[in-house]
């Protein structure tokens, strides 16, 4: 099956980033080590452990519950907090063959954005830890906008439209805005697709609302959705999509 489209969407932890290689007690090691209180680290990561017991997920401390990381673990000491940015990023990878699929779409000329559920902003708009690391990786050069409940930011000119403010993946109302701004662009939501690895925010919402869908398991597979097609690999999304003429 191939879905002929004028815009995609991605979601971003465990779908474009890869955080196989992240592991909470190197981080946390190199950070304390450097501080020079290498003792406090099993405390470091016992209460990070307890944030996952609370939230289900390390992912949705980050997207959600980030500043509880900065006062509740590292006790809101501004240099333990910069060194977790730079620490966790030093961990964190692309997912395998996403280059190669983002070079296939911006080559067909399919607009591409990336679609997060990140809640909260910590510090200037665009110096989030996702605009860090769509910066480091350099996937900036393809993906120039990111929606969130923030708002959509600019990552070109750190702008910010804050007509998506307040909104969620989850309950749908990002994707009702999303859908609004495709048609004032003269795209309609059957022309786009989202791809993004959990049914309850990346999938099922933007399905209902008339986006094709594709499922990403190539990390974790979370289990059945109402996605149109289901991919392993981005190296895969070549023989999915092409651009609707």
């Amino acid at each position: 099956m191939v879905m002929e489209v004028k815009w995609c969407g991605f979601d971003f932890g465990q779908c474009i980033q890869n955080p196989g290689g992240l592991r909470n007690p190197l981080v946390f090691g190199d950070i304390y080590k450097e501080l020079g209180k290498p003792e406090l680290i099993p405390d470091k990561i016992r209460k990070y452990r307890i944030l996952k017991e609370k939230y289900g997920s390390y992912g949705r401390i980050k997207e959600g519950h980030r500043d509880e990381i900065h006062s509740f673990v590292l006790d809101d000491d501004p240099r333990a907090v910069e060194l977790f940015f730079e620490k966790e990023q030093e961990y964190l990878a692309l997912a395998e063959g996403v280059v190669d699929a983002l070079e296939y779409l911006r080559a067909e000329s399919i607009e591409l954005q990336l679609v997060s559920e990140m809640k909260k902003t910590l510090g200037p708009v665009g110096t989030d830890f996702i605009s860090a690391f769509l910066r480091r990786t350099g996937l900036v050069n393809y993906i120039k906008q990111m929606i969130t409940p923030q708002g959509k930011v600019n990552l070109e000119d750190n702008s910010l439209d804050t007509r998506y403010k307040g909104s969620s993946k989850k309950n749908g109302t990002l994707y009702d805005i999303l859908a609004r701004e495709l048609e004032e662009k003269g795209i309609k939501p059957h022309e786009a697709v989202m791809v993004g690895d959990k049914p309850e925010t990346d999938i099922d919402p933007a399905h209902d609302r008339g986006f094709k869908t594709i499922q990403y398991t190539g990390y974790i597979d979370v289990g059945k959705s109402k996605a149109d097609a289901v991919l392993a690999s981005f190296h895969e999304l070549k023989t999915l999509l092409r651009k609707k003429r």
